[in-house]
């Protein structure tokens, strides 16, 4: 497996987008928090996909992917906020590994990737959220990740299950 920066115009190349809205799909439907819930909404997902490949078409944002060397298993972007004030920082979003890839120190070196794709760009800082009560802090703190915030009950994934959101801050 290899971590890839994808340019803006490999956005357009029709198996990148398939593999990663599989990708998507499959970790939504295996509990991910990766802005959904089970059972995935294909469509939105999709709409969603093709917003974000299009700002990395734009050169807004970078995309780093996962490949197998036979298809595109993991994502992630540093989204830029587009304000000169901000131009030191990205954030981390759309963090994902296709479950049947997971286990095995993907999301690890898709992380690590990204981090030195930031570091590639002259970035001081890197931004997430995770989603609370999953214990996904477990798996950013050791990659130097650290939280500073809470925002209560930001996420509700049914109508009587809220979720805090968690902000973490690496410093490169």
């Amino acid at each position: 497996m290899k971590y890839l920066v994808m340019e803006p115009d490999e956005t357009l190349e029709p198996g990148l987008r398939a593999d990663l809205l599989d990708t998507w799909v499959a970790a939504t439907n295996a509990g991910g928090a990766v802005g959904y819930t089970a059972p995935a909404p294909v469509e939105k997902i999709a709409e969603n996909l093709d917003g974000a490949l299009g700002r990395v078409e734009a050169g807004l944002d970078l995309l780093g992917v996962l490949s197998t060397g036979e298809r595109y298993v993991g994502m992630g972007m540093l989204v830029n906020r587009g304000s000169a004030l901000l131009a030191h920082w990205r954030t981390v979003l759309r963090v994902m590994v296709h479950p049947e890839f997971q286990g095995n120190g993907a999301g690890r070196m898709l992380m690590e990737g990204l981090r030195g794709s930031a570091v590639d760009l002259g970035l001081e800082q890197l931004l997430l959220t995770v989603r609370g009560g999953l214990g996904l802090e477990n798996f950013y703190g050791p990659l130097g990740y650290r939280i500073v915030g809470t925002h209560p009950r930001a996420v509700r994934v049914a109508p009587d299950d809220y979720r805090d959101e968690l902000t973490m801050v690496m410093d490169l």
